[in-house]
């Protein structure tokens, strides 16, 4: 889709009705394009044109109404009242749907009734497109006055709207876009919302601008840098129902609403030969999804056994019946090597996704994203860089060991302490809360499917039974209340409960009344599976590994006891600045990098150095072979 939102490709089914609600005509389009237009007396038109059929429908854009419950899926519904039409949108990349919906409402925003804009001149232009009724343009991008003239019509009636009491959020989200400007308002706050609508760094857009071009890419950096975050916008610009977005563990894949990487594969551990996890993924359901996906999208892929990798891409290529690279799937992969490394049950030996033949076939670029966000000191942010590759120097361990004493509470809540075995932290936070006094109170998930409960158990992070009591200290696990501070990570302590409702007292001062919230999870078929529960979980204590991708405002740890390369800076980088720090007893000792990984970053940037001097486009077979000695 063009930058300017009025293009937009996706699939369509589009059906017209007579008086009495009966269907007389239906046509469906697996790939087609819409086109926002204008005739020569300045109507709005819609264009839908089939990629493969030679049609082309023109609808105006009148007396319209929009159903966008269910946009972030790429999916929509408009109702045309004086066409008896409906068309039914699906399969559109979520950012795209959003930003077209806009400039149609912005558009819509100023034109009158019969669907011409407001002129200021309306004989000059009847005279201009004298003669000519039948032609039609493209329409102009939304531009900053008309943006305003929309905000400013919505705020108008709202306004005009207003009484003793608010419309309650349930009732404004049924509402629906109409030709009139009175229905405007909800939609306009749904799609100012826009989350895509956050600006990309440089070095971001250059990792989407290679997604679009059809590039195979592997993409790192540090903490906080973002990954997430510009993986989730790849994520709504690619077409949602050939896009399987999946993630090396569940919590992971639940940051980006995918799924794991073994409910995707069908192998399960890959633990068989190759032969066994053909057979496998030759089953009906799972060969279906394989042969499905166009883009396969992998985060903390520094946690895929290379084996494993190996096995999947064989797979692939299997499946598929395609010998090109993983069958011919689009790769979009994702980590941070120097953070936490494989987990192979079955071998004591670890091997890196880049260590397997499967990544030299694969992955076409490489970038790093270099800007950190989570961390606005640049002195703490120095100390991390050096954790992670593994290097302490004295004054490094001077700063950490200087934490060891701070006081770093506030509001009686207590630091989030960091442990390096999930038993220790599981022990913590129960021996806290039996240490309260008062009786306990327990809520139980209610889950969409039973059968499905252990599978939201390990993807999900909110717990299917928690148990609280007055004094307990949790953390919230959904955005609530964003500009008041209510976000996913927030720390507070549960004051009271009210009406069997957990009241909760945050670190900033903010009260919240902790009511039943719903999480989903997409299956590898493509169906959604739902857990609603009370939005929080102990937060005395987490495991290093849990904590990953978590942002704390208050942290401890003792590093004494961790284990693998990479947990010790996965645990410190988790800290918002070295003022919310505190390290009981560091020692240089208990900070590494795997030396796999280091030599693999060496080459790496070399590569990307010389590639700075090369235009992208094909490689050169030294280019590849350049690449395959990372």
């Amino acid at each position: 889709m063009e930058p300017d939102g009025c293009y937009l490709s996706c699939t369509i089914i589009a059906e017209w009705t007579n008086p009495q609600g009966m269907t007389t005509r239906k046509v469906s389009y697996r790939s087609a394009q819409l086109r926002l237009l204008r005739n020569n007396q300045r109507q709005m038109l819609i264009e839908i044109r089939a990629e493969k059929a030679n049609t082309t429908i023109k609808l105006a854009l009148r007396g319209i109404n929009v159903l966008n419950r269910y946009m972030s899926e790429g999916k929509s519904t408009i109702k045309f009242a004086e066409e008896r039409c409906t068309l039914f949108l699906s399969n559109a990349p979520a950012a795209q749907l959003i930003t077209f919906l806009k400039t149609i409402f912005v558009k819509m925003t100023g034109q009158t009734d019969d669907g011409k804009p407001q002129s200021k001149n309306p004989l000059r232009e009847q005279l201009l497109s004298n003669g000519k009724l039948g032609g039609t343009q493209d329409i102009s991008p939304a531009t900053n006055a008309e943006l305003n003239l929309a905000k400013e019509k919505a705020l108008l009636v709202a306004a005009s709207r207003k009484t003793v009491t608010t419309p309650s959020p349930s009732t404004t989200r049924k509402r629906k876009l109409t030709g009139s400007s009175s229905s405007y308002v909800p939609i306009a706050k749904k799609l100012y919302a826009n989350p895509t609508a956050v600006e990309l760094t440089d070095e971001q857009k250059g990792v989407l601008d290679a997604v679009l071009k059809g590039k195979n890419i592997f993409f790192t950096g540090s903490a906080g840098t973002g990954k997430s975050f510009l993986l989730k916008r790849i994520i709504a610009e690619l077409p949602p129902a050939v896009t399987t977005a999946t993630a090396s563990t569940g919590v992971a894949a639940c940051h980006i609403g995918g799924i794991t990487l073994h409910q995707f594969s069908g192998i399960g551990l890959g633990t068989g030969t190759v032969e066994r996890c053909y057979q496998m993924a030759s089953r009906p359901a799972t060969a279906t999804i394989w042969r499905r996906t166009k883009y396969l999208i992998i985060d903390e892929i520094s946690m895929v056994d290379g084996e494993y990798f190996e096995k999947i891409e064989a797979v692939a290529r299997h499946v598929r019946k395609n010998d090109r690279p993983f069958g011919g799937i689009q790769l979009i992969l994702c980590g941070d090597f120097f953070q936490l490394p494989p987990v192979n049950k079955t071998s004591d030996t670890k091997k890196f996704c880049f260590q397997s033949k499967a990544w030299e076939k694969c992955v076409h670029l490489n970038f790093e994203l270099q800007r950190v966000h989570r961390q606005k000191d640049p002195k703490f942010v120095k100390v991390l860089n050096s954790l992670r590759i593994g290097r302490v120097t004295d004054e490094i361990t001077t700063i950490l060991k200087s934490t060891s004493s701070q006081k770093i509470e506030k509001g009686g809540i207590l630091a989030t302490r960091l442990c390096s075995h999930v038993n220790e932290a599981n022990e913590i936070n129960e021996s806290q809360l039996a240490n309260l006094k008062g009786s306990t109170k327990t809520y139980v998930a209610q889950d969409s499917e039973e059968s499905m409960t252990k599978t939201l158990d390990q993807q999900l992070p909110v717990p299917g039974k928690l148990t609280l009591k007055v004094g307990a200290q949790v953390m919230l696990l959904k955005n609530i209340n964003i500009s008041n501070g209510l976000v996913n990570g927030a720390r507070g302590v549960v004051i009271k409960f009210e009406d069997e409702t957990p009241v909760v007292q945050f670190r900033s001062g903010e009260i919240y009344h902790a009511r039943f919230e719903k999480w989903s999870i997409k299956t590898a078929s493509g169906a959604f599976v739902h857990r609603k529960q009370v939005p929080l979980k102990l937060a005395w204590a987490f495991s290093i590994h849990k904590s990953q991708g978590l942002t704390l405002d208050c942290v401890e740890m003792s590093l004494a006891k961790v284990f693998d390369a990479g947990q010790a800076y996965v645990a410190l980088s988790r800290a918002q600045s070295l003022d919310s720090l505190r390290v009981l007893d560091f020692n240089g000792r208990q900070v590494w990098a795997n030396t796999s990984v280091l030599e693999f970053y060496k080459n790496f940037r070399r590569h990307l150095h010389e590639m700075e001097l090369i235009p992208l486009g094909k490689k050169t077979n030294g280019q590849m072979k350049a690449l395959r000695k990372q």
